[in-house]
């Protein structure tokens, strides 16, 4: 009776999770999840998401939120899914990722035109600079090792963050390529700013789950449907077509 129990057990654990409605989250990144004109969550992540979602008999309900208020709901398991989590060891700590990441960033200093700020990698020529970030971004090890040393100013979005530069209220803004190169000629700002150079860090996004056992079952069987789109190629062509760069598989 025992073996049967336990074998009954063990068949119910593979069974695929049961359809529902799954809570989709993120905040705004550029071509990876934003909102379209006519107000519905659009970009490469969502997209990947609808897909995998109908493939499991499941329908995703996206909703936007703050970078760090998102975070906290999918570590208190208030959501489902997370959309574009760079992986950190604080953030393991508190979610479970994707096995793959979906997408990948090049992290970089903006600066005025004609500073003449130029950086080479070495932190310690950072030293009483005044640098924005964005609130609940990461931006690799090295920089967090750097932090204690470095001056900065915390800003809730790109926008901010390159007004704060334009204004000269800040000598650098570490961002994104993929966010921040849209935003420059919406502002206007491409005549005015631009990128050095040296790369801060490559940073992988993944999907974000709870980290709980509840979460598990939904998390191995979106693994499995997006390891299928990578092997076929279907996730490569999605990125072409919303112009956000996969990492290879």
């Amino acid at each position: 009776m025992r073996h049967f129990s336990a074998a009954v057990f063990a068949l119910l654990c593979c069974l695929p999770a049961a359809a529902r409605d799954l809570l989709v989250i993120g905040t705004h990144f550029e071509r990876v999840y934003e909102r379209g004109q006519e107000g519905e969550i659009v970009g490469f992540g969502p997209e990947i998401v609808r897909l995998i979602a109908q493939r499991l008999g499941h329908r995703a309900i996206f909703e936007l939120y703050p970078w760090a208020r998102a975070q906290a709901l999918v570590a208190q398991g208030k959501a489902d899914i997370l959309v574009g989590p760079y992986k950190t060891f604080e953030r393991q700590q508190i979610m479970a990722f994707s096995k793959l990441p979906f997408y990948q960033d090049q992290m970089v200093f903006y600066v005025r035109k004609g500073s003449g700020a130029e950086w080479n990698g070495d932190y310690n020529a950072l030293t009483g600079r005044r640098i924005a970030i964005v609130n609940g971004w990461a931006y690799g090890a090295a920089f967090d090792k750097a932090r204690p040393q470095l001056r900065l100013d915390i800003v809730n979005s790109v926008d901010s963050g390159l007004k704060m530069l334009a204004a000269q209220h800040a000598q650098m803004f570490a961002s994104n390529r993929r966010n921040t190169e849209p935003v420059l000629g919406r502002l206007g700002f491409a005549g005015q700013l631009t990128m050095l150079p040296q790369v801060i860090e490559v940073q992988d996004g993944y999907f974000g789950f709870p980290k709980r056992h509840a979460s598990d079952a939904l998390r191995k069987e979106f693994d499995a449907e997006f390891q299928r789109m990578v092997e076929s190629g279907e996730l490569k062509r999605l990125g072409q077509r919303h112009e956000v760069n996969v990492p290879p598989q």
